[in-house]
């Protein structure tokens, strides 16, 4: 059994680099190159027209080896409608900031919209298909709360909540990728241990995925996977918490998408009441940037503490 899992991650890996080697170009040719944000620090400037909408190919990756090793049930296709439906999202975005030459693609409200449809959709398949309960899973015991109705709202916000955190972390190199490798990695083991097979080899074939596309993103990054892949890696990992009844657990496990999402809510907040700032830029990566550090190691400090989260996350819970 291990050794199958072993195979999807190095499949998935070898499938991502494989696919894009062959997508870079084509992305060049056709012109799908990042607009940098002008407010941005001064040091990404030279990182416009690097190639962008990378997720496509490291989606289609996931794809491809999940319909070729047959690992389709009912809850691996909803986890794929979520996170294939959100690719969508992110590629209408990226694709308007790409033909209009800006970096303003879809109105926050579209974007919202489609999330939303996207979560209720999802949220009435898990409960009316796969009869999941309409109740909350206390992390770290062996508890429930029963919500009733309220348990759609409740998913609609981890899923929107969740896909934004990481579109919003997905801003140096190889931070984004990096992370969700550590999260999927995580997950992966988690669901393995509680029996969760099918989902377990659906999040170890995302989590080489990711492994495959730091291959072209980590520092200097010869890609961007754009929107159409943060959304698309937020949804799936919202779409696990779900699926395995761990929302809270993703607020421990996934802490940087967190604290990332909270900068910019601190900061907007901050900026509105009070005409003050709290970082020197927001998302919270930037603040490290313009505190001198560099891209690099912004990124590997990052990396590090979500290790560690996930670590504390899968410890814990483990141990119930």
């Amino acid at each position: 059994m291990e050794i199958d899992y072993l195979l999807y991650l190095l499949e998935a890996t070898v499938c991502t680099i494989i696919l894009g080697m062959v997508s870079i170009p084509l992305l060049k040719k056709y012109k799908a190159r990042q607009a940098i944000r002008e407010e941005g620090p001064k040091s990404h400037r030279v990182k416009a027209g690097t190639p962008t909408m990378g997720g496509l190919f490291l989606i289609l990756s996931g794809v491809i080896v999940i319909l070729g090793n047959g690992l389709i049930d009912k809850t691996v296709l909803w986890l794929l409608f979520l996170m294939i439906g959100h690719g969508i999202l992110g590629f209408l975005d990226d694709f308007i900031k790409a033909e209009k030459k800006r970096n303003l693609g879809l109105t926050a409200k579209q974007k919202i919209m489609g999330q939303l449809i996207l979560s209720i959709i999802f949220c009435f398949g898990c409960v009316e298909m796969l009869h999941l309960p309409c109740a909350i899973s206390i992390p770290f015991t062996a508890s429930d709360i029963s919500i009733g109705w309220l348990y759609y709202p409740f998913v609609i916000l981890v899923i929107v909540g969740a896909s934004n955190a990481v579109n919003l972390t997905d801003g140096l190199d190889g931070l984004a990728s990096g992370c969700c490798t550590v999260a999927f990695m995580a997950y992966a083991a988690f669901c393995y241990i509680n029996g969760l097979y099918d989902i377990a080899a659906f999040i170890i074939i995302m989590a080489g995925c990711c492994i495959g596309f730091l291959f072209f993103n980590y520092h200097p990054a010869k890609i961007f996977m754009g929107d159409t892949g943060s959304l698309a890696l937020g949804g799936a990992l919202a779409g696990i918490a779900v699926m395995t009844r761990t929302e809270l657990l993703l607020v421990v496990l996934g802490m940087v998408f967190v604290v990332e999402a909270l900068s910019v809510i601190i900061q907007v907040a901050s900026f509105k009441l009070y005409g003050k700032r709290v970082f020197k830029m927001s998302p919270l990566h930037h603040h490290f940037e313009l505190s001198g550090w560099s891209e690099v190691n912004v990124v590997w400090l990052f990396w590090g503490f979500e290790c560690f989260m996930a670590g504390v996350a899968l410890l814990f819970s483990v141990q119930i």
